[in-house]
């Protein structure tokens, strides 16, 4: 994966392979879908944890851009009704198959088939940085669904501390908007402070921000630390789960991969 910074809008831009959904449909074909559903929820889970502390059960949740399911399955684990869309189709039909008793639909994120002011919540993970034209539709779509007070909870690749450093210091390509490396758009690690303005611009107001995967970020920016914080990155041992958290909490502040946003409609 290439990447280079984008001087004018402030942000990396990451190519490789074309982020659609041919794409994904391969991507998550990788996993078996049914080892990616825990058996028993943890009750240290990070998802379940932070919508339990803004929302009562039994709340009307949405997830854009759900992908194969796991969060949407959590929530409704965790006793919130929940609907996600993706617009990988192979993918839906394959968690359908599987998880029937799940609220999974094709859809498209910029274009959503609900009323206005019909959910609670709105989670997106990783999804608003893979558009190359932008993301205005999205975040009006996430603004109109919403009921008076509801709350957005918004994760996306953001420029770290660290990242910008690199960026001063001239450590990226310069993006050159080149026709060909277009075509294999993948993601931008985006400005939090543009996001922010824009979602404040169409009614949000934010509660609270979080820095997120200090090891990824870490490991993706330091040239010598790649190795070694991969093995740790990957390791699924107690141990490695533990070191990797360490790592993340310490560093986050400074080298974060992505951030979260939560914020809630103003009335």
């Amino acid at each position: 994966m290439k990447r280079y910074y984008d001087q004018k809008n402030k942000r990396l831009v990451y190519v490789g392979e074309a982020s659609n959904p041919t794409y994904w449909d391969k991507h998550w074909d990788k996993n078996t879908i049914e080892k990616l559903y825990p058996k028993k929820i943890s009750q240290f889970d990070y998802v379940v944890n932070t919508t339990k502390k803004y929302l009562p059960k039994n709340s009307v949740i949405f997830e854009g851009g759900c992908g194969t399911g796991q969060q949407v399955f959590k929530l409704q684990n965790a006793g919130y009704k929940v609907t996600g869309i993706d617009y990988a189709e192979k993918t839906v039909k394959t968690v359908k198959k599987a998880k029937p008793e799940l609220d999974i639909r094709l859809g498209n994120v910029r274009k959503l088939d609900f009323p206005d002011n019909y959910f609670n919540a709105y989670w997106s993970f990783g999804v608003i940085e893979h558009f190359y034209g932008g993301y205005d539709e999205i975040l009006n779509e996430m603004f109109r669904i919403l009921n008076p007070s509801g709350y957005l909870f918004i994760t996306f690749p953001h420029m770290s501390c660290l990242r910008k450093i690199k960026a001063r210091k001239g450590k990226y390509p310069v993006w050159k908007n080149s026709e060909q490396e277009i075509e294999k758009f993948y993601q931008f690690a985006l400005d939090e402070k543009k996001v922010i303005s824009n979602l404040r611009n169409i009614g949000f107001q934010l509660i609270r921000k979080q820095h997120l995967s200090g090891i990824k970020g870490l490991k993706d920016e330091v040239k010598f630390l790649k190795k070694p914080l991969q093995k740790i990155y990957d390791s699924r041992t107690f141990f490695g789960l533990a070191v990797s958290k360490i790592i993340s909490v310490l560093f986050a502040p400074f080298a974060s991969h992505s951030i979260l946003l939560i914020l809630r409609k103003k009335n």
